[in-house]
């Protein structure tokens, strides 16, 4: 009798199709049930089925992970790391030429001021000037 009950629990793994997996993993993406839902509405079995699909076929981005949910793995914090110093450096790099730009720029108003002072013109053009017409 106990035989017969254990029989009925384990029952043999299955095999899904590329399409189905694509929907279930459409369907997750979407929104509109978890993981654990999915499993349960399709009768999947094996608990990483979903997440290895997810994984596999998503469009979004799912990090690999030690254990579910706790740290990242060594390399990819690296990686994280890495990316921050490339950001920093160029933000630096930016900030160095948006200080030359500006510096640039107050030299150029200042050599248009030089010019209609000594050449006695306006250059600038003033507020509520009307445009010229053919």
């Amino acid at each position: 009798m106990v035989n017969n009950n254990l029989k009925k629990l384990q029952r043999p793994p299955r095999s899904y199709s590329e399409s189905f997996k694509r929907l279930v993993v459409e369907e997750y993406e979407n929104g509109h049930l978890n993981k654990d839902q999915l499993q349960r509405k399709y009768d999947i079995r094996g608990n990483q089925c979903i997440q290895n699909w997810l994984r596999k076929y998503s469009k979004l981005a799912f990090p690999v992970y030690k254990s579910i949910g706790r740290s990242m793995k060594d390399h990819d914090q690296q990686r994280l790391k890495e990316l921050e110093s490339e950001l920093k450096q160029e933000n630096k790099a930016l900030e160095k030429r948006l200080r030359e730009a500006e510096h640039q720029l107050s030299m150029y108003k200042k050599f248009v001021e030089i010019a209609e002072r000594e050449l006695n013109i306006e250059i600038r053009k003033k507020s509520g000037a009307k445009q010229f017409k053919k």
